[in-house]
């Protein structure tokens, strides 16, 4: 909602200002579809030829991330957590039961009780991935983190991918932006001999292809900014995931390694202690 207002103070402010002072929309009206086809359609070109369908398709679906926000919210990382305490609780105490929910964590009560957790495949994999090593006696806590550090670290860079994308089309639009407005001059000196009126207008719609590199400060830089604060936001869901394990594999007590994760999550998204303290103890009682 919030990206919603946000565009809408841009072409409030933007062109109410230029109306109070007096300009006419007529002239950008009547430019602004041939000026949009010459930039709007040279920068997608552009966005085209520098990536892949894969990447097109993928920057496609997050611009939504402008939008709707990070993914996980604040229930999610203690829902999190609640997953990797019984995980853990159950490793140490029957590590032969823990097989049956990391080998089919689609078909996993455990995993079942987190169903926003269970198809986020990232986090599966993270999960399943390192616990599966541990049992399998790789479980020196030092090459662990680092195979995980490497392991986000390209998870990450392939997420902002995006961002680069936008960014690139923002850092693009003002030369684009300064052709179409050559083109536009070139229009105008083909009609020197016309009447000082409309050159006046022919120089008026040339220079709104200048004007349009508001679209490049005004919205494609802001989405490319708000894309990569979704995508470090998120990051933090994966991380704490990290925390925890190799908590774990440090044989702290599952309550410890919960604390870890806890404690290593940005403040605004960190679950309270006495509720994860509940939460934990009504999944104590449950098994019980």
């Amino acid at each position: 909602m919030l990206g919603f207002v946000g565009i809408a103070v841009i072409f409030v402010m933007v062109f109410g200002g230029y109306m109070l002072a007096g300009g006419k929309m007529g002239i950008i009206l009547k430019a602004l579809p041939f000026e949009m086809i010459m930039i709007g359609g040279a920068a997608v070109g552009a966005f085209l030829i520098s990536n892949d369908m894969a990447a097109v398709k993928h920057t496609l679906k997050d611009v939504g991330k402008v939008f709707k926000g990070p993914r996980w919210k604040p229930a999610d990382y203690r829902d999190l957590l609640c997953l990797l305490f019984e995980l853990i609780r159950l490793a140490r105490a029957n590590p032969v039961a823990l097989e049956e929910h990391i080998e089919s964590p689609g078909t996993s009560a455990i995993f079942g009780k987190y169903p926003r957790i269970q198809h986020d495949h990232e986090a599966m994999d993270i999960i399943c991935d390192t616990m599966r090593a541990a049992s399998m006696n790789y479980d020196d806590p030092h090459q662990v983190e680092e195979v995980l550090d490497k392991r986000m670290e390209a998870t990450l860079n392939h997420a902002m991918h995006s961002s680069h994308a936008l960014q690139t089309m923002a850092d693009g639009l003002p030369a684009l932006g300064i052709v179409a407005a050559v083109l536009g001059v070139i229009k105008t000196m083909g009609s020197i001999d016309q009447p000082p009126e409309v050159l006046g207008k022919m120089i008026g719609g040339a220079l709104v292809g200048t004007f349009l590199v508001f679209l490049a400060y005004g919205l494609m830089g802001p989405f490319a900014s708000r894309v990569k604060a979704v995508v470090e936001e998120d990051s933090h869901f994966y991380q704490m995931i990290r925390e925890v394990l190799v908590a774990n594999l440090h044989r702290h007590p599952a309550n410890i390694c919960i604390e870890v994760g806890r404690q290593n999550t940005p403040h605004h998204l960190r679950p309270g202690f006495s509720d994860l303290e509940e939460a934990m103890r009504s999944l104590k009682q449950d098994a019980a």
